[in-house]
């Protein structure tokens, strides 16, 4: 066989053998244990980008790593197809979208299936097919039975130029996510589901997940419980009734003015027609430029308009001034705040730009507030004034009796809230799940029945750019009422696209199911996804989308499931660098720039990391990069280059490294040794620990999801094995390393190591072999203590012939240091474990033999207080280190390529000897130079 590597010819070769052998397809098995490995539902782009590759590189190696440790593992992977772009190629191409999409995802399937990845291709879907979304329309209805489906007027996004509601994710600063249209507010009769029926269990069962608390945290906040009292306002001139929730009842008495969202309908009506009209509608042009959520950060500037209109404090009788501000959004609460400028900070600073009065109710029990005086809202606890028959009471404990007198009165009452809302499913386009309801002059709002599925997306519609195409065929609309049998028209909207990605997972579990969306058994069987892996830009809508649908299911009678992912891994952005102008403050896209300039300032340009980005022409074409070096390349460099959770920063020489490497460790897997021996000695002791601890440490890396840590073990091992086969080895202990590098290599660079699999003898594929397991008495803790003392004496002594820059060292001589240190050593352990506090250790030493060592023990036992590591964490005598040292000395000869000599500090004239430690030997170098 060539030793030389290539990928051009093995990976191609590997690719057909795993799709003819079906190597991946799975069945369910109760007799092993299983496990379901997922990435996120990916769009079907035209083709792969390096985030792409980064994702499905991470789920492969998980997939293939737990197949090698007995599991059955599902792992699918199908393409969420329905949404916009497609929609938009129409228009500008005048191209069916289902034409487009599907030459996409075959595009897109192609280099999945080049880049290796060991999916279960018999359970490919896509939610285009209409085996796959009728059953987005069956559970629509199954949820309309439930009462989880319901239609409303809502104010929603709409993009003017895309002619469809966008959801607030998909509101970049007041403009379209895509097309960058300013964003307009409409009222339209829209489709919801009732997630806030859900609010309390979903927020509950986050406690039992194994994700990352940021994320969790993300969906907490999201759904927004808070305990509280909605107090009713009334507006004076109108007589409407204004709830408003708080969680601070207490301060009702200081209510001094309202605070409205410049969206809310309510305002538009109000100021119709009034001289607050036209300023109005300026302020509300101008906050919805600003995202909504930078709206309310704290150090946000606070905006506000007054229109004229007052509501009246329930308890004072007190007119109040209504504003609308830029720092309340109309989806979160009820879209009004009721402002005590006193004693909130926002509304502090609110109060003094707009000169509104202040008026203290709380009163800190140290001192006395002066409305006119104070710079800053006072938020502590502290005795109510002001406040009627409640003066003088803690404003916590008063918080209660509040609440009760506002309920007493018919004005409020105590509830809980959410900031939560249901979720807008209504899209005003073509390419999506047609929503299945029709619509009957005489019986009103009809359900499409179960029988009648799916509403089938029609073909002679006109993609103008104008409005919805669904609208534009009168065959679609026109139908008749299943329950009179009259004439009927159809609903034209279609779902949101989340809707296909919320539910997908359980679909993967019995992908050729009929009768029902998913094989009840087979899903009992998988679920729930035991990892999932995708962006954190996910981590709120779409996995609360998925949570949400997941325990509607079960509660539809679908599934005894009610988490849809155990285990989450948010993968970070892929970076490299590109033109920033530090004048501008921005990044620069090939356009604003010219040779080292910037185009619009003229100032020279930095370069800086940034996530890849075309408009930035910092990408790099993951099939390029296949193309020229092969897939396990690539794999490996995505990998190697950060842990899965971090982000990771392109090198353009890393890759050529990396091609190199395993370059290197093909040919030390299939080239056979240069010498061989019979004989046993500490070198083969050596790499005997080396292997097996790089097994542990490979395996726990995979564990823990931290493939760049399994990836250094494992070249720490390659080069280990190098070194070793420079001089005779056993032959028996160095294929037991190169097998051992093969096989935790393999859900790295799987092609590779199928064809050193094959070519030294074994039968089957290696991914279907059985993880190498290591050796607990190679790497039992007194095992692992020694040959890292080793290995950290080997680096200590690389560290001084560097800074000496020694380039040929004569002599090296090691000293063990002396007896008393290791007595020393050991009692530091005991004590240290007892208390941490240094004079009470100093007492237990010097109450031993120790003491005729006082000013050094001193000394050793400040440097073990500093760092407690510095202490051996095993008991071992100083003839154990000192013999293991000398039966280690023609290691470090080999190593060095000089004479290496071994002393005991006893026995030791040298000065330097003195700084011999347990576990840490004095080093002495003798060079050309003089000794060091």
């Amino acid at each position: 066989m060539d030793s030389n590597y290539n990928p051009k010819q093995i990976e191609p070769k590997w690719q057909q053998r795993w799709e003819e052998s079906g190597a991946f397809k799975v069945t369910e098995d109760p007799s092993r244990p299983k496990y379901y490995c997922l990435e996120m539902y990916p769009y079907p782009s035209a083709a792969l980008h390096m985030g792409h590759l980064r994702n499905y590189s991470i789920g492969d190696g998980i997939a293939r790593y737990k197949r090698m440790q007995g599991y059955n593992v599902l792992y699918p992977m199908g393409y969420d197809a329905f949404g916009l772009p497609a929609e938009n190629a129409a228009i500008k191409q005048k191209i069916d979208p289902e034409t487009w999409t599907r030459s996409n995802i075959e595009s897109i399937k192609a280099q999945q299936q080049e880049m290796g990845l060991s999916y279960d291709w018999s359970r490919q879907i896509q939610s285009l097919d209409e085996d796959y979304y009728k059953w987005n329309q069956w559970i629509f209805l199954k949820l309309y039975e439930q009462g989880l489906t319901l239609r409303e007027s809502a104010i929603i996004n709409w993009c003017p130029d895309c002619n469809t509601v966008l959801a607030n994710e998909q509101v970049i600063s007041g403009r379209c996510w895509r097309c960058s249209s300013v964003v307009e507010q409409k009222e339209l009769k829209q489709w919801f589901f009732k997630i806030t029926d859900y609010a309390d269990e979903l927020l509950s069962d986050l406690d039992s997940l194994a994700w990352p608390e940021s994320v969790k945290l993300m969906q907490r906040n999201w759904i927004g419980r808070s305990e509280g009292t909605i107090i009713n306002f009334n507006i004076a001139d109108t007589g409407e009734t204004i709830p408003i929730f708080t969680t601070r009842p207490d301060t009702v008495f200081g209510v001094t003015f309202m605070v409205f969202a410049p969206e809310h309908p309510l305002i538009k009506e109000w100021v119709e027609g009034t001289n607050y009209q036209a300023p109005f509608e300026d302020f509300l042009a101008e906050v919805q430029q600003e995202d909504k959520f930078q709206r309310i950060a704290a150090d946000r500037d606070k905006k506000g308009l007054f229109i004229g209109k007052y509501a009246v404090n329930p308890l004072t009788g007190d007119k109040i001034p209504v504003f609308v501000g830029n720092f309340v959004i109309y989806e979160y609460g009820g879209g009004a705040v009721m402002a005590v400028p006193a004693h909130d900070q926002r509304d502090f600073e609110f109060a003094k730009v707009y000169d509104i009065p202040i008026k203290v109710v709380i009163q800190p029990v140290d001192m006395e507030l002066d409305a006119y005086a104070m710079t800053e809202a006072y938020v502590d606890d502290g005795v109510l004034v002001n406040s009627g028959e409640f003066d003088g009471k803690n404003n916590r404990d008063a918080i209660t009796g509040i609440s009760e007198k506002l309920e007493s009165m018919d004005l409020g009452k105590r509830t809980v809230n959410y900031k939560l809302r249901d979720w807008l499913i209504s899209r005003q386009r073509y390419w999506g799940t047609p929503i299945p309801i029709i619509y009957c002059d005489n019986c009103g709002t009809v359900p499409v029945p179960i029988n009648d599925l799916p509403v089938s997306l029609p073909k002679d519609v006109e993609f103008t750019g104008s409005g919805n195409p669904l609208a534009t065929s009168q065959t679609f609309i026109e139908t008749t009422c299943p329950t009179c049998g009259g004439a009927a028209r159809r609903e034209t909207d279609t779902m949101d696209t989340f809707v296909d990605s919320s539910w997908y997972f359980f679909k993967y579990c019995s992908p050729s199911s009929e009768d029902v969306p998913f094989d009840r058994e087979a899903a009992s069987y998988w679920m729930p996804v035991d990892q999932y892996i995708g962006g954190i830009e996910h981590a709120i809508l779409h996995l609360l989308y998925a949570r949400f649908f997941t325990k509607a299911l079960r509660d539809i009678g679908l599934t005894d499931v009610k988490e849809p992912f155990a285990r989450l891994l948010t993968q970070g952005m892929v970076n490299k660098e590109a033109p920033y102008c530090e004048h501008c403050s921005r990044f620069l896209s090939p356009e604003n720039f010219e040779g080292d300039s910037c185009s619009a300032c003229g100032s020279k340009y930095i370069m800086k990391s940034a996530k890849m980005s075309k408009s930035l022409g910092n990408v790099v074409d993951p099939q390029v990069l296949m193309e020229k070096y092969g897939a396990d390349a690539s794999r490996f460099f995505i990998l190697f280059g950060s842990n899965p959770e971090r982000e990771l920063e392109w090198s353009d020489t890393g890759i050529e490294s990396v091609h190199k490497f395993l370059e290197k460790t093909f040919r030390l897997l299939v080239e056979p040794p240069g010498t061989v021996k019979d004989t046993t000695d500490a070198s083969d002791d050596y790499i005997n620990f080396i292997i097996n601890s790089t097994i542990k440490g490979a395996t726990g890396a995979f564990e823990d999801l931290k493939l760049k840590d399994a990836i250094n073990h494992i070249m720490k091992l390659v080069d280990e094995l190098y070194d070793y086969a420079r001089s005779p080895v056993n032959v028996e202990l160095y294929d037991q390393g190169r097998r051992a590098i093969t096989m935790l290599l393999s859900p790295i660079t799987p092609h590779l190591c199928e064809e050193v699999w094959e070519f030294t003898g074994h039968d089957g594929f290696i991914c279907q072999s059985r993880w190498p397991e290591y050796d607990t008495d190679v790497v039992s803790e007194s095992g692992e203590f020694k040959w890292n003392m080793l290995q950290d004496l080997i680096d200590d002594i690389k560290e001084i012939i560097k800074v000496a820059r020694i380039t040929t060292p004569q002599v090296i001589r090691l000293v063990t240091a002396a007896g008393w240190k290791f007595e020393l050593a050991g009692i530091f352990r005991q004590e240290f474990a007892k208390t941490k506090d240094r004079g009470q250790i100093m007492k237990a030493l010097m109450s031993t033999d120790l003491k005729r060592y006082g000013k050094q023990v001193n000394q050793i036992l400040g440097k073990y207080m500093d760092d407690p590591a510095l202490a051996p964490s095993v008991d071992m005598g100083q003839e154990e280190e000192h013999n293991f040292l000398r039966s280690a000395i023609p290691i470090l000869e080999s190593h060095f390529g000089c004479r290496v000599e071994l002393y005991l500090e006893e026995d030791s004239k040298e000065k330097k000897a003195a700084n011999a430690m347990p576990g840490r030997s004095a080093i002495m170098i003798d060079s050309n130079l003089g000794p060091t």
